[in-house]
């Protein structure tokens, strides 16, 4: 067993499973991913830390836990089909490819999309297809979706991304409000009707598409 594999279970021993992450598939889902290949060489040594790691240009790798904690309320089934919003080095993607058919991994950075890219094929993870196109606007090219995960915490949720949710789907992210405490909530729709509710604080950093709008100023 090398470091990065006793890394990975020290993760999910110290840091998932204290934190009510108790999804076995789930679990199993993380311990399969080499979180070491999603993050900058030179942090590869602390790939594994509790702590939202940088990817460059604003841009952070979620920490486990609470990646581990949105999906587990995603409740993601073998049939469903996900989308990753600002998927970054295409991390949360690989760990939901586990658990289900197909996702989108949408990026709209080149030289993230590129690392995923190259992140995935070193996994040899084939379901995810990653797409370089604005976050803000989703993918409708492939709704409905089963599971749309945010992959960093939002100001806001723009009103079109939940539109693309199936009946029955599920969308999880983490919204911050200006200087509001971040809560990681989870959005569904049922019988056409979109509900959401707050399920734990995170202090995720914001994707920088959807920080807050600016203030008016009133002279």
């Amino acid at each position: 067993m090398n470091v990065f594999e006793n890394a990975r279970i020290h993760m999910i021993e110290s840091q998932l499973r204290p934190n009510r992450v108790v999804d076995d598939r789930l679990l199993r889902a993380f311990a399969g991913i080499r979180r070491e290949l999603f993050v900058p060489e030179h942090l590869r040594q602390v790939a594994y830390i509790d702590e939202d790691l940088p990817l460059g240009g604003g841009r952070y790798l979620m920490e486990p836990r609470v990646a581990a904690r949105l999906l587990q309320a995603a409740e993601i089934e073998p049939t469903d089909t996900a989308l990753v919003v600002g998927a970054g080095t295409g991390y949360e993607a690989a760990v939901i490819a586990v658990l289900t058919r197909h996702v989108v991994a949408l990026e709209e950075d080149p030289d993230l999309a590129r690392r995923a890219r190259a992140a995935l094929v070193e996994h040899a993870i084939a379901a995810v297809n990653v797409v370089e196109a604005p976050l803000r606007e989703g993918y409708r090219t492939r709704a409905p979706y089963d599971v749309i995960l945010f992959g960093g915490a939002v100001a806001e949720v723009p009103t079109d991304i939940p539109l693309q949710l199936a009946e029955g789907g599920r969308l999880l992210a983490v919204v911050r409000p200006g200087n509001a405490v971040g809560r990681a909530t989870l959005t569904t729709r049922t019988g056409g009707v979109l509900a959401r509710r707050a399920i734990f604080d995170a202090a995720s950093p914001i994707l920088p598409s959807f920080l807050p709008k600016p203030a008016f100023v009133f002279c």
